[in-house]
């Protein structure tokens, strides 16, 4: 099968020939790729920023969005069946653990991560999972419209699933960079609160989106950014701030734009955070991290979808053509999301 795998970091990666992945295990499933996202988190995976942490062996597959159609089942799997269109939880989970029974997934401590750790990912023609990470979608489902859910809208879900006691009739919502993300993050704000959606981008394009997909008010980040959610929110800011750039000096743009008693989410990364430890105590301010989501926020989120409330604007290209997809990402010409199609 051909497949995008990294065998170098700081280089491009190649589309290569190789074997499909087989059955290792009795809950193991193998997926018929319809559609993988393609994500910043893959432009640093080629950096090698994940390279300590997960420390995979090179080469390998990349690719951790993923949805299709189940191939090939282990001998203990129930809940799919061979030709059920799924969507996959990014990150395998045992289900026995003590993360696991408390509904926290992603602290699992036997859990893969196909595509990030020493696993082969999604941007091939078929991948290796398990049964835990299948959500069973309508039959009609065309896996490339969703397949960006399993991690940029899990993400993004997540983050405002945990924010939404503070995001009742009355309040504001900052969500600074209207990406992958962040387009997704205000569908669910507009579908799931009473908030209003303020959104920062530097590019008019993305805000000119965000409008026409639920937010209340945009502001373009050109220097004056901070002050001008100062002014839409009289001098308060955000009660929660969604922050899915932090990096290059936007982390603390965010933390300025944050009300007393609010909440900085941070959903980026690469940059670093730091403030006075007196806006904290005095401002009673709150910076939370979020690192994807669990099989229920999934399954939610997938609700939502499949009820026409939150929809991915997407850039299709096929597998062949999944260099151009990163470089058009790192440039910035991804309007939403990218997505390969095998």
């Amino acid at each position: 099968m051909k497949a995008v795998r990294v065998h170098a970091y700081h280089a491009d990666p190649t589309i290569d020939d190789i074997p499909e992945p087989t059955i290792q295990g009795p809950l193991d499933v193998i997926i018929k790729v319809g559609g993988a996202g393609v994500c910043r988190t893959d432009l640093h995976i080629i950096d090698g920023d994940w390279a300590d942490a997960m420390a995979p062996e090179l080469p390998y597959v990349i690719g951790h969005e993923n949805a299709g159609w189940v191939h090939e089942i282990g001998a203990g799997v129930t809940n799919v069946a061979v030709g059920d269109t799924v969507i996959l939880h990014p990150q395998p989970s045992c289900g026995l653990c003590l993360a696991c029974r408390r509904g926290r997934d992603m602290q699992c401590e036997a859990a893969f991560f196909p595509g990030l750790s020493n696993n082969d990912g999604g941007m091939a023609e078929y991948l290796r999972t398990t049964a835990r990470a299948c959500i069973k979608l309508n039959p009609d489902t065309n896996p490339a419209d969703v397949a960006a859910l399993a991690d940029a809208g899990i993400t993004a879900y997540h983050a405002v699933r945990k924010a939404v006691p503070n995001l009742y009739p009355g309040t504001t919502a900052v969500v600074q960079g209207a990406g992958g993300l962040g387009h997704i993050a205000i569908q669910t704000l507009a579908a799931i609160t009473g908030t209003r959606i303020i959104v920062v981008d530097r590019n008019p394009d993305a805000l000119a989106l965000a409008k026409q997909i639920g937010a209340d008010e945009t502001v373009l980040s050109d220097g004056n950014h901070v002050q001008a959610v100062q002014d839409l929110t009289e001098g308060r800011g955000g009660d929660v701030v969604f922050d899915f750039v932090a990096e290059q000096g936007a982390e603390l743009d965010a933390w300025q734009m944050t009300a007393p008693a609010g909440s900085q989410y941070i959903l980026g990364y690469g940059g670093e955070f730091k403030a006075p430890t007196l806006d904290f105590v005095g401002g009673e301010k709150n910076v939370i991290g979020n690192i994807v989501g669990t099989y229920a926020d999934l399954s939610e989120l997938m609700v939502l979808a499949q009820a026409g409330k939150v929809t991915l604007h997407t850039k299709q290209y096929p597998l062949d053509a999944a260099l151009d997809a990163l470089h058009d990402l790192d440039a910035g010409r991804v309007r939403g999301r990218a997505i390969l199609v095998p």
